[in-house]
């Protein structure tokens, strides 16, 4: 979806200014905000696709005026109180008022939390069909918008780039997001210049690297 979280060329935000020595967490609720998150995945009710659709789904007005770990909080109640999990009541008073619901699987401890967050889960899948294109190739992205989610940047649509790396064979967050299966497909780093992308006013030296999935894809003369 062409949500706010699609920056990519935009103007009017100002420069980005990456802070020294930023820490990891600003505040202590940060920390709590990513445990809960963690943990509220991990009962099953949705996957991480479903969780980062949730995430570029808020208004805009809303995702860009709140920070990093508000947006995390915010999509997680939204995806608690629509699977009946929590009320918009105990979201406002912080505190259980209804009894807990069965969810899929059972609440992780806090050890088993950690363990997962150190190993990351994998998404490589194996797929019964050769990758379409190769290193060098040169492919056109295709023009879309649709509604539901996908990780084409908006800005990146209708390009030609050059494939510079052939990763393998991955769950396809498209239909991951809407519960339509894993449909694994093979994903390419495709290199675009920066005049490609915006234009003759762009950087001519600026090169951007996206990981596009095969669906992405064509051939530049199709």
């Amino acid at each position: 979806m062409n949500g706010p979280q699609d920056l990519g060329g935009t103007m009017g935000f100002g420069p980005v200014c990456p802070q020294a020595n930023e820490p990891v967490f600003h505040g202590e609720w940060e920390k709590r905000a990513l445990a809960i998150t963690l943990a509220s995945a991990a009962l099953g009710e949705w996957n991480l696709d479903m969780g980062r659709h949730a995430r570029e789904s808020l208004p805009p007005h809303v995702y860009l005026g709140v920070s990093y770990y508000e947006i995390w909080t915010r999509a997680l109640a939204q995806m608690l109180h629509e699977r009946g999990m929590v009320t918009k009541q105990e979201v406002q008073q912080a505190q259980m008022l209804v009894p807990p619901v069965p969810t899929k699987k059972p609440a992780a401890s806090a050890a088993q939390l950690q363990a997962a967050l150190a190993t990351g889960s994998p998404y490589d899948r194996k797929v019964n069909h050769p990758a379409r294109f190769a290193v060098g190739d040169v492919v056109r992205t295709r023009v879309m918008h649709p509604a539901t989610h996908t990780r084409l940047p908006r800005y990146a649509r209708g390009k030609v780039g050059e494939v510079v790396a052939v990763h393998g064979t991955f769950v396809f967050p498209d239909t991951h997001a809407h519960s339509q299966g894993e449909q694994p497909q093979w994903c390419y780093g495709v290199r675009f210049g920066g005049t490609e992308l915006w234009g003759a006013d762009a950087d001519p030296t600026l090169e951007v690297l996206v990981d596009c999935w095969e669906p992405y894809l064509m051939e530049a003369a199709a």
